[in-house]
């Protein structure tokens, strides 16, 4: 497969992420989204529930990763990938390097708490038994202006 047609894959694929990442900012969430594929095939959804369900867990990656399990009847992820259009957080990036993810293809840069590759980079650890694959900026400007349009109408609420 080409560069070309992979980097069209990533993006196919990051779509179905936003798509999570819209229906969050739609509830009121923080636009981030999250798929997990298998082979081509998506095997669990996520979007953001952190307020829905007062549970500070309920990040868009760990509702993917938790559906892919349940899809799967495994709690390991070894030949799946998990697209999310945000940097996963370290909860998210040590959920992903739990279940085994084979890969992880992320949207926008997280300089505040990102840990697959701005803060830290927990999925690469090589003190850590399992290595996932990271590819990083897919759609990054997408993504990143659902987060700052979500957080401009927030403040402008608040100013109003």
């Amino acid at each position: 497969m080409s560069l070309s047609q992979l980097m069209a894959d990533h993006t196919r694929w990051m779509n179905y992420a936003i798509r999570e990442a819209e229906k969050a900012a739609e509830e009121g969430e923080v636009p981030v989204g999250a798929i997990v594929v298998r082979g081509n095939q998506i095997v669990g959804r996520g979007h953001n529930q952190v307020e829905r369900l007062t549970d500070a867990t309920a990040h868009a990656e760990i509702i993917a990763i938790t559906a892919a399990c349940h899809t799967l009847e495994s709690k390991w992820l070894e030949d799946c990938t998990l697209y999310v259009t945000l940097e996963p957080c370290p909860m998210c990036a040590g959920a992903i390097w739990l279940a085994r993810l084979k890969c992880v293809v992320y949207g926008a840069f997280d300089e505040k708490a990102g840990a697959a590759s701005t803060l830290y980079n927990i999925p690469q650890d090589p003190r850590l038994n399992h290595y996932v694959d990271l590819i990083s900026g897919v759609e990054e400007e997408r993504c990143a202006l659902l987060l700052t349009s979500f957080f401009a109408a927030k403040r402008n609420k608040n100013e109003g």
